[in-house]
């Protein structure tokens, strides 16, 4: 059986368990939404641009960031940064203990990495580094300025990895479909990011709406949410965040409270939805031990962020369109064969690639990866984070609020982002994770806009 959002406000309503929520759809494939029908509460018109991403279906990701499954542990994230032989090193924001999902964090593993090959190469050899994302291109400008001969081969025709900036005249500015926003205190980051001229914004101020009423403030999730970790803490054994919800009594103190005419049980679900946004997985999937509540990034790019990437990788040697299909090692030498069926023989390689072209085997190691390896890339999970970006001649909204949030609904995306108080661009960005994201990629793209329009309803008159 499959429980929709419906259910569980429902089932929170009236004291049920909270473990309904894990439908936010898990069926072995998921069905594409139709368009909700519902009451008008204003007119949308159509926009004068549309942009999306699709990450789970992307075969050189599969994926946006991993994330900490139940039962995974950080000793999974450090095994999988383990060397082998001294020749096959891993970057990767899947290797990262503290900075796991985010581009600083893919950014420092690769330094980390670099400096791996470092102390047992020398000068002048020759070093591969599979994928031109962050990982990648901070690797190879370390061990460039070490004095190593560099190669960088990337399977897609551009470098960026997870970072897509598509640059169209039909927009006031770059869109980003995949990595965008950033943590609060990823300073250094920021700092690049000014050094290179790319501007970012920080975003300030939130609504939520639903059928029943509206609130510019939550206050209820975080301390639910917060009560349910502490005392997943004091367990034997992990368990899923919807169940630490359940056991420990939170979620049902969460229905018994609210903002307004906005019900608690209904606040909470849509935290958990904006939630997925931040991991790629609903709260079934994400471990209680490893996961904290953290509050959405709030500062986004607006000015290329791709350039951070293509610039670090200036006067490297860099490979397009070549796909990576299998790693040879041995005690001397590496051999990298490629999609073409040719080869390349290199002293090392760092592989930066994704976890979830791990997961799925796209890379065939020789000899196999070390049991080690193996536990780790199945014990990680790897999600999904999608973005629909709407521009309109004007805005047809009121509220100056930048964060949108939709409560009970039975909408897929349910978390907007109002870009005109920071931008003045009338360009709306809605943002969506887990089970739901991969729901919203079976939508065809006339499928997905007239959903959006239909959620941003609420937003309209």
């Amino acid at each position: 059986m499959s429980f929709t959002r419906r259910t569980f406000l429902v089932g929170a309503g009236t004291g049920l368990s909270v473990l309904v929520l894990s439908a936010c759809a898990v069926d072995p494939q998921p069905d594409p939404t139709p368009t909700p029908t519902r009451t008008a509460f204003g007119v949308v018109p159509e926009p004068a641009a549309f942009a999306r991403s699709a990450w789970g279906k992307d075969s050189f990701s599969r994926g946006s960031a991993s994330y900490m499954a139940v039962g995974s542990t950080l000793e999974h994230r450090a095994a999988l940064a383990v060397p082998l032989l001294q020749r096959v090193f891993f970057a990767g924001e899947a290797t990262s203990i503290d900075r796991a999902g985010t581009v600083m964090g893919a950014r420092l593993s690769g330094v980390a990495a670099a400096a791996d090959v470092a102390q047992v190469g020398g000068a002048g050899e020759k070093v591969a580094v599979v994928g031109a994302g962050a990982a990648g291109a901070e690797a190879a400008r370390e061990l460039s300025r070490s004095g190593f001969d560099v190669v960088v081969i990337e399977a897609r025709k551009r470098v960026g990895g997870r970072i897509d900036t598509v640059t169209d005249k039909r927009w006031p500015f770059p869109v980003e479909l995949g990595a965008w926003r950033i943590a609060g205190d990823d300073d250094g980051l920021i700092a690049a990011l000014d050094g290179l001229e790319i501007s970012s914004r920080h975003l300030d101020g939130a609504v939520f709406r639903s059928p029943t009423g509206e609130s510019d403030s939550d206050p209820v999730s975080d301390p639910a949410l917060s009560s349910a970790l502490a005392w997943a803490q004091m367990q034997a054994t992990d368990a899923s965040i919807d169940k630490s919800l359940d056991r420990s009594g939170a979620a049902a103190t969460a229905a018994d409270s609210g903002s307004g005419e906005i019900e608690g049980g209904e606040l909470l679900v849509q935290h958990l939805a904006e939630l997925a946004t931040v991991y790629g997985a609903d709260a079934d999937m994400l471990s209680s031990w490893f996961t904290a509540a953290v509050a959405p990034p709030s500062t986004v790019v607006t000015g290329g962020f791709d350039a951070l990437v293509a610039d670090t990788l200036d006067d490297i040697e860099t490979f397009l369109s070549t796909t990576v299909v299998g790693v040879a090692y041995n005690d001397n030498r590496v051999s990298l064969r490629f999609g073409t069926g040719e080869s390349l023989a290199v002293d090392r390689v760092i592989v930066t690639v994704p976890l979830g072209v791990l997961q799925h085997e796209s890379i065939e190691f020789d000899p196999l990866l070390p049991f080690e390896h193996r536990t780790a890339i199945a014990a990680l999970g790897m999600g999904t984070i999608d973005t629909v970006w709407l521009r309109f001649d004007e805005p047809f909204w009121t509220t100056d609020a930048v964060l949108w949030n939709l409560v009970g609904t039975d909408d897929e995306i349910t978390t907007w982002y109002n870009l005109e108080p920071v931008t003045g661009e009338a360009v709306l960005v809605g943002i969506v994770g887990g089970a739901a994201a991969e729901r919203v990629e079976l939508l065809s793209d006339d499928e997905l806009r007239a959903a959006a329009l239909a959620t941003l309803a609420p937003f309209a008159g």
